[in-house]
Protein backbone atom coordinates (compact mmCIF):
# COMPACT_ATOMS: atom_id res chain seq x y z
CA UNK A 1 0.00 0.00 0.00
CA UNK A 2 2.66 2.57 0.50
CA UNK A 3 4.53 1.89 -2.62
CA UNK A 4 1.38 2.55 -4.17
CA UNK A 5 0.52 5.64 -2.21
CA UNK A 6 3.81 6.22 -3.05
CA UNK A 7 3.45 6.28 -7.41
CA UNK A 8 0.24 8.65 -6.45
CA UNK A 9 2.28 10.87 -4.62
CA UNK A 10 5.56 11.12 -6.91
CA UNK A 11 1.86 11.67 -10.09
CA UNK A 12 1.08 14.48 -7.38
CA UNK A 13 4.60 16.20 -7.89
CA UNK A 14 4.88 15.57 -11.45
CA UNK A 15 3.93 18.32 -14.02
CA UNK A 16 2.74 16.01 -16.19
CA UNK A 17 -0.37 14.68 -13.70
CA UNK A 18 -3.21 16.19 -12.48
CA UNK A 19 -2.89 18.45 -8.99
CA UNK A 20 -4.74 16.26 -6.76
CA UNK A 21 -4.72 12.85 -5.29
CA UNK A 22 -8.48 12.02 -6.15
CA UNK A 23 -7.99 13.22 -9.98
CA UNK A 24 -4.71 11.38 -10.17
CA UNK A 25 -6.38 7.95 -9.21
CA UNK A 26 -9.10 8.70 -11.51
CA UNK A 27 -7.13 9.68 -14.69
CA UNK A 28 -7.66 7.40 -17.12
CA UNK A 29 -10.71 6.32 -16.37
CA UNK A 30 -12.54 7.18 -19.52
CA UNK A 31 -10.66 4.25 -21.14
CA UNK A 32 -9.99 0.90 -20.47
CA UNK A 33 -6.33 0.40 -18.88
CA UNK A 34 -6.17 2.91 -15.99
CA UNK A 35 -3.44 2.83 -14.33
CA UNK A 36 -5.49 2.66 -10.88
CA UNK A 37 -7.76 -0.23 -11.96
CA UNK A 38 -9.81 -0.28 -8.66
CA UNK A 39 -10.91 2.91 -9.82
CA UNK A 40 -12.37 1.44 -13.39
CA UNK A 41 -12.47 -1.88 -12.92
CA UNK A 42 -16.17 -1.29 -13.40
CA UNK A 43 -16.91 -2.74 -9.58
CA UNK A 44 -18.57 -0.63 -6.71
CA UNK A 45 -15.63 1.91 -5.07
CA UNK A 46 -17.84 2.21 -1.75
CA UNK A 47 -15.19 1.11 0.64
CA UNK A 48 -16.69 -2.21 2.88
CA UNK A 49 -16.14 -1.50 6.75
CA UNK A 50 -13.34 -3.52 8.33
CA UNK A 51 -9.56 -4.33 8.82
CA UNK A 52 -8.15 -3.12 5.11
CA UNK A 53 -10.74 -0.45 5.37
CA UNK A 54 -8.76 0.90 8.18
CA UNK A 55 -5.37 0.17 6.76
CA UNK A 56 -5.71 2.28 3.60
CA UNK A 57 -7.28 5.34 5.98
CA UNK A 58 -4.12 4.70 8.13
CA UNK A 59 -1.58 4.14 5.33
CA UNK A 60 -3.13 7.05 3.30
CA UNK A 61 -3.07 9.28 6.42
CA UNK A 62 0.87 8.57 7.18
CA UNK A 63 1.64 9.49 3.43
CA UNK A 64 -0.25 12.92 3.48
CA UNK A 65 1.16 13.88 7.05
CA UNK A 66 4.34 12.30 7.50
CA UNK A 67 5.27 10.38 4.80
CA UNK A 68 7.95 7.33 5.32
CA UNK A 69 10.82 7.32 2.80
CA UNK A 70 9.69 6.48 -1.14
CA UNK A 71 10.29 2.75 -1.42
CA UNK A 72 9.61 3.15 -5.10
CA UNK A 73 12.69 5.98 -5.32
CA UNK A 74 10.31 8.06 -7.87
CA UNK A 75 8.12 5.55 -9.41
CA UNK A 76 5.02 7.25 -11.41
CA UNK A 77 3.81 3.98 -12.80
CA UNK A 78 3.49 0.02 -12.14
CA UNK A 79 2.61 -3.19 -12.85
CA UNK A 80 1.95 -7.12 -11.03
CA UNK A 81 5.10 -9.35 -11.53
CA UNK A 82 2.37 -11.48 -13.78
CA UNK A 83 1.95 -9.41 -16.53
CA UNK A 84 4.54 -7.44 -18.76
CA UNK A 85 2.60 -3.97 -20.13
CA UNK A 86 3.89 -2.97 -23.72
CA UNK A 87 5.11 0.46 -22.08
CA UNK A 88 7.21 -1.08 -19.63
CA UNK A 89 10.08 -1.59 -21.86
CA UNK A 90 10.33 2.22 -22.34
CA UNK A 91 10.56 2.84 -18.65
CA UNK A 92 13.55 2.38 -15.57
CA UNK A 93 12.78 -0.37 -13.38
CA UNK A 94 13.04 1.62 -9.96
CA UNK A 95 11.75 -1.20 -7.73
CA UNK A 96 10.45 -4.33 -7.01
CA UNK A 97 8.03 -4.70 -4.16
CA UNK A 98 6.28 -7.75 -3.33
CA UNK A 99 4.24 -8.82 -6.80
CA UNK A 100 4.50 -5.17 -8.18
CA UNK A 101 7.15 -3.92 -10.35
CA UNK A 102 7.59 0.00 -10.52
CA UNK A 103 8.96 2.61 -12.83
CA UNK A 104 9.75 6.24 -13.74
CA UNK A 105 10.92 7.35 -17.90
CA UNK A 106 14.16 6.53 -18.34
Amino acid sequence: MVAVGWVILNRLHSADYPKTVCAVVRQGSEQKGCQFSSWCDGESDTPKAGPPWQLAQDVAHQLLTDPPADPTHGALFYHTAGVVPPWAHALRQTARIGTHVYYRPA
